[in-house]
């Protein structure tokens, strides 16, 4: 991509350009076996890092699975692989050795990369890099336009990318969103050198980069938009069984959840309570063609609800976990805690500002309110072995750490 608008953020900057296509047109989609060995090819033998990006179809689909993988590498071009054709991409990896890919919120797309069978050596996450960077607008759009004077249409970013074959304007917009990170990290790895925060970067690159897997939620089923309204435990009952037959009649049929069935019908089926298949067609939301169809299931669900024992419905509230109680107790059960809690985001604000970074990006905020909340003296040692455990990095922990523990005295000192 040739680099010739000059960014500026100021009020007469002139309008970005139309970025419509990458510079080498967009390549044939690789979808066979002797397509990804020449691309492997290819990319073993070009140079420099690697942009990585990748679509799914999420709201269309079950999961979170990767449809197509896109890449640029310098001397090698863009490669779009179909990965529905090939879902094993891991003589793709091999053929990039220890090259750096250059990502756009990485954490999205690294698992997916991982499922593929690929897994890199090092990352850049350009939206990482603009949000240390104290950047108001991260997205990729935005930081095209703000770094390389380019406007990046987003408009097929929520497609589905389950849909064979391609549209040739979705492959276009897959091509360039690989086809403006090559520049972009260069960019903005010279902002961050020249704002002291490169190590940083890096820091935070690396533990994207290695994060695990998240922990399956407990209970999964109160994430139900609209539950909070479903005081009882009996309706509780019902909208947890509709959700788990839900899930499993999206799994099977590789849909998005939602589309099964929607959350509001869910909600409005245990408030109503049906007490025949008769009264649930009679509810507003389950009178659509497809839920009708479908509604004898459902409402074997809501029966099994209807039908369990007192001792298996669920309790109104979600398990608390092993974290500290909702901070509105805090104040009457623990007062030395909140004093603490009170200080220690007064010292976090300060250091957001003097850093431009955003106070979650400096430390996570359950690891605050955590350290807050069981703090017993220490002083800076142990905040630092606490927040360690909890996964900070070490630049956090030397700009951090020293803060908490004058927060902690300073809440800790008698009031005259």
């Amino acid at each position: 991509m040739t680099d010739n608008a000059a960014p500026s953020t100021k009020d007469d900057a002139p309008a970005p350009i139309p970025l419509t296509e990458p510079e080498g047109g967009v390549p044939p989609i690789i979808d066979t076996p002797e397509a990804l060995a020449a691309a492997c090819e290819a990319f073993a033998a070009g140079t420099g890092p690697v942009a990585a990006d990748a679509e799914r179809a999420s709201g269309f689909r079950y999961g979170q699975g990767t449809y197509l993988a896109q890449f640029k590498r310098e001397g090698a071009g863009i490669a779009l692989i179909d990965t529905a054709a090939l879902p094993d991409l891991s003589s793709f990896g091999e053929a990039l050795g220890d090259a750096e890919w250059i990502f756009h919120a990485a954490s999205q797309d690294l698992p997916g990369m991982r499922e593929l069978g690929m897994s890199p050596a090092k990352v850049f996450d350009t939206e990482l890099g603009a949000r240390l960077l104290g950047w108001p607008r991260v997205g990729l759009a935005a930081v095209v336009e703000r770094e390389l004077g380019f406007a990046l249409a987003k408009e097929h970013s929520a497609q589905d990318w389950s849909t064979r074959p391609l549209p040739h304007d979705w492959l276009v917009y897959a091509a360039l969103d690989v086809e403006v990170l090559l520049d972009l990290r260069e960019r903005l790895a010279g902002h961050l050198v020249a704002a002291g925060k490169l190590e940083w970067a890096e820091q935070e690159f690396e533990a994207v980069r290695l994060a695990p897997p998240p922990e399956p939620r407990e209970e999964p089923w109160r994430r139900t938009s609209g539950s909070h309204m479903v005081r009882d435990q009996r309706g509780l009952a019902i909208v947890r069984s509709l959700w788990e037959a839900r899930d499993k009649e999206a799994r099977r049929r590789d849909i998005s959840p939602g589309r099964v069935l929607r959350d509001q019908a869910i909600v409005a089926a245990a408030q109503a309570r049906p007490a025949s298949l008769d009264a649930l067609l009679g509810v507003r939301e389950f009178q659509s063609k497809g839920t009708k169809r479908r509604a004898p299931q459902w409402y074997k669900a809501i029966e099994e609800a209807m039908t369990l024992p007192e001792k298996q419905l669920p309790a109104r509230r979600a398990p608390q976990g092993d974290g500290p109680p909702q901070q509105r107790v805090w104040k009457d059960k623990r007062p030395e805690a909140f004093a603490r809690l009170g200080a220690a985001r007064d010292r976090i604000a300060t250091l957001v500002e003097r850093h431009e970074v955003p106070a979650e990006n400096l430390l996570q905020p359950d690891a605050m309110r955590r350290a807050c909340w069981e703090y017993a003296g220490g002083g800076e040692a142990w905040i630092r072995d606490f927040l360690a455990s909890r996964g900070a990095r070490a630049w956090q922990l030397d700009v951090v750490a020293p803060e908490l523990a004058t927060a902690f005295t300073e809440a800790e000192a008698p009031t005259e």
